[in-house]
């Protein structure tokens, strides 16, 4: 495969990595605060975010810390979009709020 290739492939994959970890941690935190077991709900997402995450960039790499770091890239990419996602579903209603006041 083309080095470029992998690195693209690697890229994509932190990316949606990234995703689903931060992804689920905003999910986790929506459910787990309503929750009557909210430990269960932080202590199990974390277990399998992480495991996913970790087996992900395992089978990303195969020995080229290229990948990896492409890889780990992305995944702080996905960060950052998936924080700006979340806050932009959040704000509509906090500025609706506001807005009424307004003269």
């Amino acid at each position: 495969m083309n080095e470029t290739l992998s690195l693209v492939l690697a890229l994509g994959t932190g990316v949606l990595l990234g995703a689903m970890f931060f992804g689920g941690l905003w999910w986790t935190v929506q459910k787990g605060v309503s929750s009557k077991r909210p430990a269960l709900w932080f202590f199990g997402s974390l277990l399998l975010r992480t495991s996913i995450a970790l087996t992900g960039f395992y089978f990303i790499a195969r020995g080229h810390w290229e990948r990896l770091l492409v890889c780990l890239l992305g995944f702080v990419i996905a960060r950052f979009i998936v924080t700006r996602l979340t806050r932009a579903a959040e704000k509509p209603t906090y500025l609706a709020q506001e807005a009424s006041h307004a003269p």
